[in-house]
């Protein structure tokens, strides 16, 4: 319990600079999932410069006596480039608000999230940080209602 997996290296195997294969195998327990609520997009780099592929997530919380979405993550991967031009079209449709690069969207589509690990954290409002969030299912079948809660989250730390 609490470890994020195990690195397999043989003995006599140099140390080698980025991820050459044969050498170090690493094995990593199965992801941690949960369902969040898209709230912001913004563009991405290089080939995804025209399309909104920066996914900021938000999951439900109780404050002053009203349910509320908080953002608890970023994820920039784990989508097919036809998933990539159906969330580019969703934002662009449910735009609400913009901020400089960022938009902000009606708050109904729920992502699939994976990730290695959650933990506190004082930087981020939700006081949780995921490890390697990345998208792992679009739920367009899912109303945002039944999307997680802090408290469902906080459970997994």
């Amino acid at each position: 319990e609490g470890i994020e997996g195990l690195m397999l290296k043989r003995k006599e195997s140099p140390y080698l600079a980025g991820r050459p294969k044969g050498h170090w195998y690493k094995w990593k327990r199965a992801a941690l999932t949960a369902d969040c609520v898209l709230l912001y997009a913004q563009r991405g780099a290089g080939k995804r410069s025209s399309f909104y592929s920066d996914y900021t997530f938000g999951a439900w919380t109780e404050q002053d006596g009203e349910a509320r979405l908080v953002p608890v993550g970023k994820a920039y991967s784990g989508f097919t480039d036809r998933e990539l031009a159906a969330l580019d079209r969703f934002i662009r449709q449910h735009t609400v608000e913009r901020f400089g690069p960022v938009r902000a969207v009606v708050p109904k589509l729920v992502l699939e999230i994976a990730f290695d690990a959650i933990q506190p954290s004082t930087r981020h409002k939700s006081g949780l940080a995921m490890r390697f969030p990345r998208i792992a299912r679009i739920r367009w079948d899912k109303p945002a209602a039944e999307a997680a809660t802090l408290e469902e989250l906080k459970r997994l730390v």
